[in-house]
């Protein structure tokens, strides 16, 4: 499934250069967001994975409104973009604890690096225990941070659940209850997301066929990875590579 993206700006060329940038790299974007209101509505609604915010909105600093709505939310994460980069108004945004910040004029390697991070780091909070300010309680985050560092080390083989639930010295099924509980996916949706990561690098960065990426990253077939990689950015793998090598959708 597609990560849904929120991108609230009144430029609306700077919104739409935003959405080209980021549909390219496979996210599901929506804009013509304008105002408070709309946003919080819009955000209740459909639950974004992440929310791109300018802070001066019609020449307010009605961005900062939205920043402070989804901090004490504290389930979907939040960039602040803008020009304005003084001392007061950094003051002012981080006090409501963004998860990163764009300053404009931007490169679309801005874009694309922050976004990657932020959902990449949102994903991984739960098992970020030296990142929180409270006591550890239990070890389940550690265990799972085990899991995960197992699936990345080995995202070009063929991984068996009951070899990765084997890190964390858990049962697979209670192993997988409590991965899900933690990261909000399920190991089987993380190890597909991970390599379908991994062929998207592939495909800009290498000149390996199609065929040969999925033989790497351990799919049964090459149709298979093509429906998978299909399903997740919603082209074939061929045709995200001729996108990203001409730069046109």
């Amino acid at each position: 499934m597609k990560r849904l993206i929120f991108i609230i700006e009144d430029e609306l060329l700077i919104a739409h250069d935003i959405r080209q940038i980021l549909e390219q790299e496979g996210y599901e974007v929506m804009l013509n967001i304008m105002t408070v209101e709309k946003a919080v509505s819009l955000i209740e609604i459909h639950k974004p994975d992440l929310v791109l915010i300018d802070i001066n909105l019609n020449q307010q600093m009605d961005g900062i409104k939205i920043g402070q709505y989804l901090n004490n939310a504290d389930n979907i994460p939040y960039v602040y973009i803008t020009s304005y980069t003084d001392k007061l108004t950094l003051d002012e945004v981080k006090d409501t604890r963004p998860h990163g910040f764009i300053a404009k004029p931007f490169k679309p390697v801005d874009i694309v690096t922050t976004v990657s991070i932020v959902l990449s780091n949102y994903a991984h909070r739960a098992v970020e225990p030296v990142r929180d300010d409270t006591p550890v309680v239990n070890d389940a985050p550690f265990r799972i941070k085990n899991a995960i560092n197992y699936i990345n080390e080995n995202i070009g083989s063929r991984i068996e659940i009951s070899e990765v639930a084997a890190c964390t010295k858990w049962k697979t099924e209670h192993f997988i209850r409590i991965f899900t509980k933690h990261t909000g996916i399920t190991p089987y949706q993380y190890i597909l997301r991970r390599k379908i990561e991994k062929a998207m690098a592939y495909l800009e960065e290498t000149t390996l066929s199609s065929g040969d990426i999925a033989f790497e990253l351990g799919f049964e077939s090459y149709g298979n990875f093509n429906i998978a990689f299909k399903k997740a950015t919603g082209m074939t793998a061929d045709a995200y590579r001729k996108v990203k090598k001409t730069g046109r959708s």
